[in-house]
This record gives structure tokens, C-alpha cells and sequence, in this order.
């Protein structure tokens, strides 16, 4: 086995096991952390397969912003450290049952796809390259996908902030448990 193909595997391994963690854990700031594993392992893969602009992005954007943002968001509210609801049977097996169908049909979406060879070249992927494409409206162009992940950023920023405000309800009670201590 060689060295790349171990690399490959760890990563995999991180990302997989962060996931799984992510969904799994009991905590709501631990699974923000497990999150955080999970999306670093991500960026890695990207750096790995020397897509360095991808990986920085991803790390900027994912772990640095929504990441953060949810950190933050936990943080603010009144109950980060208690435990998260268990989840009904119901939805586990709904859950389980939705996985394995993606799983299928994604196999068998790749199992009926053709891959075919190309002889172009690809096109380099210098700072020039992708500054000019990210900021193209042509049929190449990435501007909407730019747009797009700046929405999704505002998106997660609205949502921390929803998520912090706490209702006037629950401010008394937290004032009057201060008061009483």
C-alpha cells in the first residue's frame, strides 16, 4: 500500500468519522465540533488532490464562517451544554432507510453512467485562471456561485442570530434564577 493511498484513507476516515460523530453525539456544541473535524477532512482532501484555491475556500468559508457562526450561535443560547433531545424510533428508522436509498441510487447512478476520456487539457489552475473565472458572467463563469455562498454566509448569520434571541419569557426566568442565587 502506498503512501497516498494511506493519506486518502485517513482523510477519509476523518471526514466519515467526524460526520458520523456530528450526527451521532448527544452534546449540540460537541457535535459542532465533530462538524469542524469533519470539514476540515474535507479541505484536506481538497489540498490532497491539489486543489489548493477549493481547499482554502473551504476553509475560510465552511470552518471559518459557518462553523464559527455556530459555535457562537450555541454559545448564546441558554441551554448550550445540556443534552439534545433523543430522536423517536420513527425518525431513526426514516433516517437509516433514506440513507441506504441515497447510497443505492447513487450506485446505480454510477453504475449506468459511461465515464468517458478526454484528450484537452485542462486549464491550469493559477490565481489569474480563477480570479477570472470567478468573476465571469460567461457560460464558464462562477459570479452566481459567489453570489451564492455570500447569501449562504448571511443566511447562517441571520440564523445565529435567531437562534441567540431569547424570548422575553425565558430572559425573566433567567433573571429571576440570577436573582435567587
Amino acid at each position: 500500500m502506498s503512501a497516498s493511498t494511506v493519506i486518502f484513507y485517513i482523510l477519509s476516515a476523518v471526514i466519515l468519522g467526524g460526520g458520523l460523530l456530528a450526527v451521532t453525539a448527544h452534546k449540540i456544541f460537541r457535535a459542532a465540533v465533530f462538524l469542524l473535524f469533519s470539514l476540515i477532512g474535507i479541505a484536506g482532501l481538497y489540498f490532497y488532490l491539489n486543489y489548493e484555491f477549493l481547499g482554502a475556500v473551504q476553509i475560510v468559508v465552511y470552518v471559518g464562517g459557518i462553523v464559527v457562526l455556530i459555535i457562537f450561535s450555541i454559545f448564546l443560547t441558554a441551554e448550550s451544554g445540556s443534552d439534545m433531545k433523543k430522536p423517536a424510533l420513527v425518525r431513526v428508522l426514516f433516517s437509516f432507510l433514506a440513507t441506504a436509498f441515497g447510497c443505492a441510487l447513487t450506485l446505480w447512478l454510477i453504475k449506468g453512467h459511461l465515464f468517458q476520456s478526454t484528450v484537452n487539457m485542462a486549464v491550469e489552475p493559477s490565481a489569474r485562471n480563477i480570479g477570472r473565472q470567478m468573476l465571469s458572467t460567461t457560460q464558464h463563469g462562477y459570479l452566481l456561485p459567489f453570489e451564492v455562498v455570500s447569501i449562504l454566509l448571511l443566511a447562517s448569520m441571520i440564523g445565529c442570530i435567531v437562534i441567540a434571541i431569547k424570548s422575553p419569557k425565558q430572559a425573566v426566568a433567567e433573571e429571576r434564577k440570577e436573582i435567587t442565587n
